[in-house]
């Protein structure tokens, strides 16, 4: 069986979508083990490799779409190779490797353990610790953070990656599933993705040596993550109300500060968080040595508390499950068609 023919016998949009809800229930369950080798990982140790290369000199901007272009193509080439190499050796051996990548490409798990640690530090009145545990989440300098800032930073960063880390990523699987190109699957599309996002949280800063290099890296994320950003956070806001926080007030600071971000999706998380807990975010940040002014996102009807950690935490996995529910529904709707 060729490549081809494993991905279109019986391997189409319902096999992928079951393969896609298995994958999210490992990440609830297991997450990523410190033992099991991660993709992101390789991802990483490459765009660092290459940044050494090619950020210097002249034409930084140019080298970053290069930088840009060959870690796409990188990843492509590797993504097909590894699900060939795997299909030609066995079925089963294709299916476990598709479900390693779906599985890695979820962040749901680990982001709530990391989280969870900052959390734990604030609570034994450990400042120190809950400044360098933050500081493995955020770009901006944690050094001299208090209690309220790393608390601000960490629901900020947990209402981002709700997007990036979670939503994103399933709503790429999602595509995946229904385009009926055979290489572009929705493993191949998720890694693509995070592949992206890599490059964006490693190079993707204002600040230099960054500000040129990571220009195209910064730019692409953005236009990636534009319509999850916006379906993910109307998703959020739904997972809001069946919780139970208040649905009306998060719609209105939603619909107001959604923009109050020098990023076009950012903010638009941020708000749905700040809305539903009735808290403010944003505000001033230092980042490599230099002070950035962010607009204020929400109103501070209660002051941040350790417990809006956790909160955001439980309006990720709410929004992740409705995201399921209804793309289980309408999954079946369309098989049954």
């Amino acid at each position: 069986m060729n490549l081809i023919e494993g991905l279109t016998s019986g391997l189409g949009g319902g096999f992928w979508f079951l393969l896609i809800l298995t994958g999210i229930l490992l990440d609830w369950l297991i997450g990523d083990p410190a033992w099991l080798p991660h993709p992101i990982v390789g991802m990483g140790k490459t765009i660092g490799f290459l940044n050494k290369k090619l950020n210097r000199g002249n034409h930084r901007k140019a080298k970053g779409f290069l930088l840009l272009f060959l870690m796409l193509a990188l990843t492509a080439f590797a993504v097909f190779a590894l699900q060939w190499i795997c299909l030609k050796i066995h079925i089963v051996l294709y299916i476990i490797f598709n479900l390693y990548l779906i599985v890695t490409s979820l962040a749901a798990k680990t982001l709530a353990v990391e989280v969870k640690k900052v959390m734990t530090a604030l609570k034994g009145g450990d400042i120190e610790v809950s400044r360098t545990q933050v500081g493995y989440l955020v770009g901006r300098d944690t050094s001299a953070l208090k209690e309220k800032e790393i608390i601000r930073a960490t629901v900020e960063t947990t209402a981002e990656n709700t997007i990036d880390g979670v939503l994103a990523p399933i709503f790429y699987l999602l595509i995946g599933a229904l385009i009926p190109i055979p290489w572009l699957n929705p493993a191949m599309l998720v890694m693509l993705y995070k592949a992206t996002n890599t490059l964006d949280s490693m190079v993707g800063y204002v600040q230099e040596p960054y500000k040129d290099f990571g220009y195209a890296s910064a730019k692409f994320d953005d236009i990636i993550n534009f319509i999850p950003a916006r379906i993910g956070s109307l998703f959020m806001l739904v997972a809001g109300m069946f919780l139970g926080y208040p649905f009306n007030d998060a719609c209105r600071i939603f619909k107001r500060d959604r923009l109050k971000h020098k990023s076009p999706n950012s903010a638009h998380p941020e708000s749905v968080v700040a809305g539903l807990l009735g808290i403010q975010l944003g505000g001033t940040n230092q980042y490599f040595g230099e002070t950035l002014e962010k607009p204020t996102i929400g109103e501070a009807k209660t002051p941040l508390e350790i417990l809006d950690i956790r909160e955001t935490i439980t309006i990720m996995y709410g929004s992740e499950v409705v995201v399921m529910v209804v793309s289980t529904i309408i999954a079946i709707l369309m098989l049954s068609i």
